[in-house]
């Protein structure tokens, strides 16, 4: 709320230009402990029309004058840097064997300094997709799922949100159209179109997806925002990437795809080194960025998930 005065100035002269003085006083209220009077003269050369023969009253459009300078006057705060994205933190690790894949990632959804749940699971499997036929005797649901391929996210859940529910649409079309469950490389490449195809405006997801492919073998297709991916021995996306890839490194040492001939994207270690690799992992990261860890092993015989409590400060 403001209140103003306004006084003008006009003064005498022949010639054709005038200079008009706006003395400007502005008594600006921000709140009932805060106010603030300010004086602003304004001067502006404008003809003069009583010079040029015009006998009629001069105007001038004061009310336009005071509402342009009100909102430099007042403290009224702006926020400009409105952002469409939030980042919720996580990471994420994936590491393949020779007949294995684990996947691990943190179950703390934050955004900011505020903790939002410790109960939240980043990984998801591709992809639950029920079917429902209700009928007068019977009730039906089939479930559809890719048995043998997970995918780990961090960064904006929303649109991770967002992006498995188009996978899912996408995957129930593939399973009608070949009758069949899809597998790990062909959801990698399926993965890599969908966030290709939202370059332009991008899911703010940042995804590791790990599997068995159709030999058996693990694999592991880490991602960047709009889709370019490679498959790898393995990877870590999300905040603590920066502290546990260069662990992974030193430990694993995965071969160059450049090297000749190719050698398979795989980790030497057995399904139990690899499962206590990743919980050594997350407890020395968990020193700086602190989760409680939810590890996913994929194998011939199955699923099977392991939780490990961290710190919870």
């Amino acid at each position: 709320m403001s209140s103003f005065t306004l006084e003008m100035y006009i003064p005498q002269c022949e010639g054709r230009v005038l200079e008009v003085q706006y003395r400007l006083r502005i008594k600006a209220i921000h709140n009932l402990a805060d106010s603030s009077v300010v004086d602003l003269v304004v001067c502006r050369r404008i003809r003069d029309p009583l010079a040029e023969g015009n006998k009629k009253t001069f105007l001038f459009p004061v009310d336009a004058l005071i509402h342009s300078l009100l909102p430099s006057l007042t403290k009224t705060k702006q926020h400009a840097n409105w952002s469409p994205y939030d980042n919720n933190g996580g990471s994420c690790v994936a590491i393949a064997g020779a007949d294995y894949c684990v996947i691990a990632a943190d179950t703390r959804m934050s955004t900011g300094y505020n903790i939002l749940t410790r109960d939240y699971s980043k990984i998801s499997q591709l992809y639950d997709f029920p079917l429902k036929l209700n009928l007068d005797i019977t009730k039906v649901s089939i479930v559809y799922r890719a048995e043998k391929c997970m995918m780990a996210s961090s960064g904006f859940q929303a649109d991770v949100k967002a992006l498995q529910k188009v996978l899912s649409a996408r995957h129930l079309i593939y399973q009608r159209q070949h009758n069949k469950q899809i597998s790990c490389p062909a959801m990698a490449q399926l993965l890599s179109n969908t966030l290709y195809y939202k370059r332009f405006f991008p899911y703010y997801a940042f995804n590791v997806l790990g599997g068995l492919d159709n030999e058996g073998k693990g694999c592991v297709f880490t991602y960047d925002a709009v889709g370019s991916y490679e498959r790898v021995g393995y990877s870590s996306q999300g905040s603590g990437s920066t502290l546990i890839m260069p662990f992974l490194d030193n430990q694993l040492k995965s071969p160059s795809p450049l090297l000749l001939p190719v050698k398979d994207a795989v980790t030497p270690l057995s399904e139990s080194e690899a499962v206590d690799l990743v919980k050594t992992v997350f407890a020395s990261a968990t020193e700086r960025d602190i989760y409680t860890v939810e590890i996913v092993i994929l194998n011939a015989s199955g699923i099977r998930r392991e939780y490990m409590d961290l710190r919870k400060d």
